[in-house]
């Protein structure tokens, strides 16, 4: 018999974004690399040793039976945890713009929410596919999940991260969706999320001037309404064609750290509306390539763990474009395979290494 191979449209799908990601990551960093480093290259060559690490987990973890995550689950889990509690303890993690989320490796960082978001999702896979007929009782199917989800939400929220903790939380809803929980239950559960979303902006401030900021940029420009403005002034001049590549203006430090969280707008103001279908178009290659597998999966536990894996990359997606446009308060949440940034490059590999084994089983 045959051994079936990977889906190969998805593979080259990802490759070609990272690629494109890494030379815009050139495009939008290099005239502030060589401000600050003299090296215009800089984060470019960084970014690249990242690429050249995911490529190569990604490959290997396509090989590795997804199987096996349904066997480790919990440890799994518990490293995840672990890593989240330690990276709070003063001289253990490190505070990058605010937040105490990193361990600090020479010039590099690791962000151990990133990959809490995998560990969650794995142990939820196993769980939805051993519980699925106790989830229509939500005392006894559905709580247990949703105290593992809180406890890992607010060890994120301590350091803070507010935009890593919203995509891990939606994340689950999704595949609690997916496994046939009842629709009143997340009615009630929005109705919540609306007075815990109160609750958490009461207790940080800043949170609250960037919903102000959302709502009208203007009333602080310099301040905290400065990243969209300067995010819709990249936008607004890219018309059909954009202003040609290495031609923006804003990256020209107006926008603050182009290469991470709003790259997507040097892409729209160098390539216009042409570059935004060309990214949009591999992202929902990813998504269709990523459902389909789910949907034709052996098993449920399989089909769990590639909807998790696909909607968490998507749900970050939307969020960061949702951003950039001004369809939501600034988060801290980087584009999936094109933002700069080592963790979650790495992380996104590995998830879709992790829906390319179960392609294979498919």
């Amino acid at each position: 018999m045959k051994k079936k191979k990977f889906d190969f449209v998805l593979f080259i799908a990802v490759l070609l974004l990272i690629l494109f990601g890494l030379v815009m990551i050139y495009s939008a960093s290099s005239i502030w690399a060589e401000y600050k480093f003299h090296d215009s290259f800089k984060y470019v060559k960084q970014q690249a040793l990242f690429i050249g690490i995911g490529i190569a987990l990604m490959i290997f973890i396509s090989k590795v039976d997804y199987q096996w995550y349904d066997k480790k689950a919990n440890l799994i889990l518990g490293i995840c945890l672990l890593l989240l509690i330690l990276v709070l303890i003063p001289g253990i993690g490190t505070v990058r713009n605010g937040s105490q989320s990193w361990f600090g490796i020479g010039s590099f960082g690791v962000q151990p929410s990133e990959f809490a978001k995998l560990g969650l999702i794995i142990f939820v896979a196993k769980y939805l596919s051993k519980n699925e007929k106790s989830l229509k009782d939500i005392k006894r199917g559905v709580i247990p999940i949703l105290g593992i989800l809180f406890l890992i939400f607010g060890l994120i929220m301590l350091q803070p991260d507010f935009g890593t903790g919203m995509i891990i939380v939606v994340s689950i809803m999704a595949m609690l969706f997916v496994a046939g929980v009842p629709l009143k239950f997340f009615l009630v559960l929005g109705g919540m999320g609306v007075f815990g979303i109160v609750g958490l902006i009461a207790m940080a401030p800043y949170r609250m001037d960037r919903i102000i900021s959302f709502l009208d940029p203007w009333k602080d420009p310099l301040g905290t309404g400065f990243q969209i403005i300067q995010s819709l002034y990249a936008i607004g001049p890219g018309g059909l064609l954009g202003q040609g590549f290495l031609n923006s203006r804003q990256k020209q430090f107006y926008l603050p750290e182009p290469q991470t969280d709003f790259i997507f707008s040097v892409i729209s103001e160098e390539f216009g509306v042409l570059g935004v279908i060309l990214v949009s178009s591999f992202f929902l290659i990813i998504l269709y390539r990523g459902i389909q597998i789910a949907l034709h999966t052996k098993d449920h536990f399989s089909k769990y763990l590639a909807f998790g894996m696909i909607f968490q990359i998507l749900i970050q997606t939307v969020m960061n474009l949702m951003v950039v446009v001004g369809l939501i308060p600034v988060t801290g949440v980087t584009l999936p395979f094109l933002s700069y940034g080592g963790s979650s490059l790495l992380v996104s590999m590995a998830s879709i290494g992790i829906i390319l084994n179960v392609s294979k089983n498919s």
